[in-house]
């Protein structure tokens, strides 16, 4: 029977700690847990934050180079007048190209869909270039290259394709900022 009271005395005490025990380790659990989310919350939103501007900053240069391959700001940025035809097509097929080498790296923060435009932009300006100077003698001076390119371009029907692909970045920059990210 002492064996038997001994026993109750002990579990009188024992029990209540074992409640209070595991009440405080759910409610410690629960805490760390949800402050542990909170933390990861914020670490996602700056990191949603740091991506939206690189993704902004990677449409911004998107459209920066598809501005400078558009001969109307590419002629004047590389003409020389002691330049023949043969001359002023590599200096734009280069400045081109190198641009484009330079930019590629923004492709992780596009879309595919404007990436593709961007290079699809980028083949028809120089094959626009290469096709138009096939048809003057190389040795000619590059005003007359000149003046064959703007008369295309004054000549093309609906907008040009480094305007299309102005208005695709610009409609894909809208969505991204309406949703704030992908």
């Amino acid at each position: 029977m002492d064996i038997m009271v001994a026993t109750l005395e002990v579990l009188k005490y024992t029990i209540p700690s074992l409640v209070v025990l595991t009440a405080c380790y759910l409610i410690v659990k629960k805490f760390l847990v949800s402050e542990m989310q909170r933390k990861q919350l914020a670490i996602f939103k700056d990191t949603q934050d740091v991506t939206l501007r690189l993704r902004l900053q990677a449409y911004e240069r998107m459209i920066l180079f598809v501005e400078r391959m558009s001969p109307r700001l590419l002629i004047p940025r590389v003409y020389d007048p002691n330049m023949t035809v043969r001359d002023l097509q590599s200096v734009m097929t280069y400045s081109i190209s190198s641009e484009y080498e330079h930019n590629m790296s923004q492709q992780i923060y596009v879309s595919s869909n404007v990436w593709e435009t961007v290079k699809n932009v980028k083949e028809q300006e120089l094959n626009m270039i290469n096709r138009l100077a096939q048809t003057l003698n190389p040795e000619a001076p590059a005003r007359d290259f000149h003046a064959r390119i703007l008369e295309v371009m004054q000549q093309a029907e609906g907008e040009l394709p480094t305007d299309m692909a102005i208005q695709i970045i610009s409609n894909e920059v809208r969505k991204v900022m309406s949703f704030g990210g992908m």
